[in-house]
C-alpha cells in the first residue's frame, strides 16, 4: 500500500466515522429534544388545568397523545380532565359531550397499556360520571360496571393508593342510598392515606393524586 493510497484510505475511514459519530449524536439530540418536547407539553398542559383552563389542558394532551402514540398517559389526562369537568354540576349540558370524549381517550389509553389499574380506576369514574347525570336511569347498569373495574384494579394492585381510595369512596356513595354501614369503608380510606404516603409514581407524570381527596373524604366519616 503506498503512501499516497494509504493517506486517502485513512482520510475515508476518519471521514466515515465522523459521519457515523455525528449521525449517532443527531440521533441522541433528537430522542433528547423529543423527550424535552414531551415534558414541556405535559408540564404546560397540567398546568393549564391547574389553573382551571380544563379546555386548552385537554386539547393540548390531545395533540400530544397524537404524537406520543406508544405512551397511555396524555390520553390519560385527557379521559381525567374531561371526566371531572363532567362531575362539575355547572357542565351538566355538555356532560355527555365530556364523557364521550373521556370514553374515547380511555379507550385508546387502555389499547397502548390493557390490564393497567390506573386505567381501571379511570374507567370506573367514567362510569359514575355517567350515574350521576341520571341516578334513576344509569344506576343500576352503571354501577355494576364500575364496580367490576374496580374489582378488577384492586385483585392487580391491591396496594394502589388510588385503587383502594376510589374503590371506597365509591362504595360509601353508594351506602348512602342504601343505609350500610360504612365503617370498614372508612377503615379502606385511612389505609389509602398511608399509601399514599409512601407512593411512588414511576415517572414525572405518573397519576399521583388523590391524597386530598382521601384526607377530605376521612373527614367525613368521622
Amino acid at each position: 500500500m503506498n503512501k499516497k493510497f494509504k493517506k486517502s484510505f485513512n482520510h475515508q475511514k476518519t471521514e466515515i466515522m465522523t459521519r457515523i459519530i455525528t449521525t449517532i449524536a443527531f440521533f441522541i439530540c433528537s430522542l433528547l429534544t423529543a423527550q424535552s418536547q414531551y415534558e414541556q407539553g405535559m408540564g404546560k398542559a397540567l398546568g393549564l388545568w391547574k389553573e382551571g383552563k380544563a379546555n386548552e389542558a385537554s386539547a393540548l394532551m390531545e395533540r400530544i397523545a397524537s404524537v406520543e402514540k406508544t405512551n397511555w398517559l396524555p390520553n390519560y389526562y385527557v379521559a381525567l380532565i374531561n371526566t371531572t369537568e363532567a362531575f362539575n354540576p355547572a357542565n351538566k349540558a355538555n356532560a355527555a359531550t365530556l364523557i364521550e370524549k373521556a370514553q374515547k381517550a380511555q379507550d385508546e389509553a387502555t389499547l397502548i397499556s390493557p390490564s393497567n389499574p390506573e386505567l381501571m380506576v379511570m374507567q370506573a369514574m367514567i362510569y359514575t360520571a355517567i350515574i350521576v347525570q341520571d341516578p334513576m336511569t344509569n344506576g343500576m347498569k352503571y354501577s355494576g360496571l364500575a364496580r367490576e373495574e374496580y374489582n378488577k384494579a384492586i385483585a392487580i394492585a391491591p396496594n394502589n393508593p388510588r385503587v383502594v381510595f376510589c374503590r371506597a369512596e365509591f362504595e360509601i356513595g353508594g351506602a348512602r342510598w342504601t343505609g350500610a354501614d360504612t365503617k370498614a369503608l372508612c377503615k379502606e380510606v385511612a389505609r389509602s392515606i398511608e399509601l399514599f404516603g409512601t407512593d411512588k409514581p414511576e415517572t414525572p407524570f405518573s397519576p399521583s393524586w388523590g391524597m386530598d381527596r382521601a384526607q377530605q373524604k376521612l373527614l367525613e366519616c368521622k
